[in-house]
């Protein structure tokens, strides 16, 4: 009870002094020239928070999850594929209103986007910012357990060669560590059990993991809740 009032506390001051501490982890923030690559907004809020140009093209869409892990599992094949865009999509989980890309056989779903011409010019342009940091440790790689993004799926991302990987899950995973996976308490924990949408996630994020350290030095540093 105590812990769940704590972090409330927490959550609703950061939440009321936003302003001051953004401004503070943007002082904080020595390495200004990094890539994320995420399945969905929480990788979009976080530049959103320290106030960077988006250097990355996964901002404002969502990957399902055997599409996202195919992707990275051949990542610079995929990205150099030019961006079409489909009628319709193999996922039927939702009514599609936004478009969907395909790079070759990966859907993209861009679904704060208004047109396809919208999500093509942006997907260029900041796909060149991310392609010049291609062979440095400044590409940040991060999944959740989302939009058909089981366990095996998140065992697989952690597998892959690249230096900064984190997982987010409502669940612990059998194998991984928790300065790997960073098991989020604040959803049911059912076995269908799954962590809050991207937006929502960056925001308690903090509970949890050091994001602005982890983006200097490429070092996991958890925080005050581990569960």
């Amino acid at each position: 009870m105590l812990r769940n009032l704590e972090v409330f506390v927490k959550r609703k001051l950061r939440q009321y002094f936003k302003k001051k501490y953004a401004a503070r982890d943007e002082v904080k923030l020595e390495n200004e020239n990094f890539a994320i690559v995420s399945n969905n907004c929480w990788g979009g809020s976080n530049y959103l928070w320290l106030n960077k140009p988006y250097n990355t093209p996964f901002i404002g869409l969502f990957i399902y999850g055997p599409c996202y892990i195919k992707l990275l599992q051949n990542f610079e094949y995929y990205m150099n594929h030019q961006l079409l865009f489909a009628d319709v999509s193999k996922y039927k989980d939702r009514e599609k209103t936004y478009p969907v890309g395909l790079l070759g056989d990966v859907e993209v779903h861009f679904t704060h986007y208004m047109d396809t011409t919208e999500a093509l010019l942006k997907w260029e342009r900041r796909k060149s910012r991310m392609e010049e940091l291609y062979g440095t440790d400044n590409l940040f790689f991060t999944i959740c357990d989302r939009e058909r993004v089981d366990t095996q799926i998140i065992k697989e991302f952690h597998k892959l060669p690249f230096k900064n990987k984190l997982s987010f899950g409502a669940l612990p995973i059998e194998g991984l560590n928790d300065l790997e996976h960073i098991k989020v308490y604040e959803r049911p924990k059912s076995k269908n059990a799954i962590v809050p949408n991207g937006r929502k996630l960056f925001k308690i994020s903090f509970l949890y993991i050091d994001l602005v350290h982890w983006f200097n030095s490429g070092k996991i540093k958890r925080t005050r809740f581990k569960y």
